[in-house]
């Protein structure tokens, strides 16, 4: 994607970004949002935060609607939490946070593996699989 020279304006700097935990109760889910989860998933993602913690904040814009983590949010009501980080991103359009959720999902399905240090990361966490 190529960032065309007037939406630079409307861009922040990571400077200007604040992780801050917000109830989840004050959070909305964005309308027009075409992503979907399974209950199995918002099980895998609850276990995940159980295990590492939320490391991975939750988008918001200025109405506090959710640009981006949706299955996190769902994954937190099932774990009984109250609140979790978010990140405002101000100064987006309407139409950028429209575009930013479907890149956002559409990228992260269009990575691909390494097989050959994926084998080894399992190795180290499985250590019965021989190296």
């Amino acid at each position: 994607m190529t960032i065309q020279p007037d939406s630079v304006s409307t861009l922040q700097t990571v400077s200007s970004l604040f992780v801050v935990n917000q109830p989840i109760v004050a959070l909305r889910p964005y309308e027009a949002n075409a992503r979907t989860h399974t209950k199995h998933q918002i099980r895998q993602i609850a276990e995940s935060i159980r295990k590492f913690g939320f490391t991975n904040p939750v988008l918001v814009d200025r109405k506090n609607r959710i640009i981006a983590g949706h299955g996190r949010v769902e994954a937190a009501k099932l774990l009984g939490m109250e609140s979790v980080p978010t990140i405002r991103l101000e100064g987006l359009l309407e139409g950028q946070i429209r575009a930013y959720i479907i890149a956002d999902n559409k990228l992260a399905e269009n990575a691909g593996w390494d097989r050959s240090i994926l084998a080894i990361l399992f190795c180290y966490n499985f250590q019965s699989i021989p190296c």
